[in-house]
């Protein structure tokens, strides 16, 4: 059964939480003396003088509004990465406990538990770039308290098999971290419904990716209310700025464009992988439930520096695991997309026949 007490790290339960000025006042106030700010405003157009939510409530509540969960059940990070370093803070006690790593994978996992001193355990995806769940039933132990799984996965753009995410779910007792970053653009249901059923799984997403506010670094986590109040305790008072607050509220009234730009980005994702098909330097470019392909070609290195030469940037994914002569491509817009095409076109004539 799963005991998020059992879990936890013995100075996180005893932990008592800094609190700020805001987090002690409850109501309305016209004077506020508490926090010793500039009483007399900021030097730009809109006064920054006072500090931000602590809990970002208006935020929350309008993402509740949306992802039909609780607000109770939502923690905003300073980006996705500032949630997995709190849990791996909350639950790893370093040099002791483990976490299971799929690679290919999101690199901030292994970052994060190497910072924390969390013993990392490798369970590699399958040449389909599926779980491998007999290692990683395997890899499982008693000090195992996390496992992150990223769907659809980045680098590799595939939606993992909602099966045997439900399979590690229903047996594993630590905590699945199920990261939907780009899962605006996957045929797959997110996993954010499955919250009650389920009390060791935090989903994690982002508004850097389908809403375009990456600038920003607004992360969200949903779990239940249980471990987001330990997140709550363990996060910097103010993690999420005033106009970072702001500016993601205003994004949020706008679903109709941000729905207009998914939409966009799928029928140019397809348009972009059937015209990379045709080209002799790729070999082969693998499906994607994400806004990014990734391409399989002769000469992954060769090709990213000519591209480079050109003003035009993309991600050598080569030296990672399972991905060997492979390209990572965002989609972009359509005259991004061809300018692109035409240039890998302009490779083989300027290199010669590729063989």
């Amino acid at each position: 059964m799963f005991d998020l007490n059992k879990l936890l790290r013995n100075n996180i339960k005893q932990l008592v939480p800094y609190s700020s000025a805001r987090d002690e006042f409850k109501g309305e106030a016209r004077i506020f003396l508490d926090a010793n700010e500039n009483s007399f405003g900021s030097p730009l157009p809109t006064d920054y003088n006072r500090y931000p939510d602590p809990m970002q409530w208006k935020l929350k509540y309008k993402l509740a509004d949306i992802k039909g969960v609780p607000p109770q059940h939502i923690f905003i990070g300073n980006g996705s990465d500032e949630v997995i370093d709190v849990l791996y803070r909350a639950l790893c006690n370093p040099g002791v406990d483990n976490v299971i790593l799929c690679p290919p994978t999101y690199g901030m996992y292994e970052v994060s538990a190497h910072i924390n001193d969390v013993v990392i355990r490798q369970v590699s995806l399958t040449e389909d770039f599926q779980l491998d769940m007999p290692a990683l039933q395997q890899a499982i132990d008693e000090n195992t308290k996390l496992i992150f799984v990223c769907s659809p996965n980045n680098p590799t753009a595939n939606s993992i098999n909602r099966e045997d995410i439900e399979l590690l779910l229903n047996n594993f007792e630590g905590i699945l971290v199920v990261d939907e970053a780009y899962i605006n653009f996957a045929r797959q249901k997110t996993f954010i419904q499955e919250l009650t059923e389920y009390p060791n799984l935090v989903v994690m997403q982002t508004l850097s990716k389908a809403w375009g506010l990456a600038a920003l670094r607004v992360g969200m986590a949903f779990a239940s209310e249980e471990i987001i109040q330990v997140m709550n305790k363990i996060k910097p008072p103010y993690n999420i700025s005033q106009a970072a607050q702001e500016l993601a509220l205003q994004a949020l009234e706008n679903i109709a464009q941000v729905n207009e730009w998914i939409r966009e980005t799928v029928i140019e994702r397809d348009r972009l992988a059937a015209s990379l098909e045709k080209l002799p330097l790729v070999v082969k470019v693998y499906p994607s439930d994400a806004n990014f392909i990734l391409a399989k070609t002769v000469d992954a290195k060769a090709i990213y520096q000519y591209l480079v030469t050109l003003g035009i940037v993309v991600r050598d994914r080569s030296r990672v695991e399972l991905c060997a002569g492979c390209l990572r491509i965002t989609v972009g817009t359509p005259d991004e997309n061809e300018k692109l095409i035409a240039a890998l076109v302009d490779y083989k004539m300027e290199v010669g026949s590729i063989k």
